[in-house]
């Protein structure tokens, strides 16, 4: 039995989902999201929670049981709250500074300023010249988006310069052993 995919989904007021067979489209405040439903899990709408229930046991079906539950889950809590990423950058002279709120021009040790443009329903905040935020409904493309960053310059064991998120923790190695 899949613990995740029995869950229910609490609906918040201000947010409205409307299903046809295996398309959910979702609504509210900040925007809405669409998405087909995987395999052949349905979604069934009692009051204010959502269930999502798979036709038998078979291997499959319950696979895409709990996964069909966290994309509908995210697909609520992105129009209602939205999702957000925060990026540090580490590194003397490394630097983002913000050219729209989906435009960003990274300075990160190389010999060219490196060209970020947010995808469309992703947008960026630039609270200090060392932290970025990326901003959006989409968990997917929130996370993608964060990832594509970091990836111009991950974090190095030495001295541990580049860019991570907020909460990651980067293992340092010990450097050549002096005489």
């Amino acid at each position: 039995m899949s613990r995740v995919g029995r869950a229910p989904i609490t609906v918040p007021s201000g947010v409205d989902v409307s299903i046809a067979g295996q398309h959910i489209t979702v609504k509210g405040p900040k925007g809405t999201l669409e998405r087909d439903l995987p395999g052949e899990i349905t979604v069934r709408q009692e009051e204010a929670t959502l269930l999502v229930e798979r036709p038998n046991d078979e291997r499959q079906n319950r696979a895409l049981h709990g996964l069909a539950r966290s994309l509908v889950n995210n697909m609520v809590v992105g129009v209602s709250e939205g999702f957000r990423k925060d990026l540090d950058i580490v590194g003397v002279g490394y630097r983002a500074t913000a050219k729209g709120d989906t435009k960003l021009e990274l300075a990160l040790g190389f010999s060219h300023p490196v060209s970020v443009e947010a995808p469309a329903g992703v947008t960026f905040e630039v609270g200090s010249p060392t932290t970025i935020g990326v901003i959006g409904i989409d968990k997917e493309a929130v996370g993608q988006v964060a990832a594509n960053i970091r990836k111009i310059r991950k974090p190095e064991p030495y001295k541990g310069k580049g860019v991570r998120y907020r909460d990651e923790r980067v293992v340092r190695k010990a450097g050549k052993a002096g005489k």
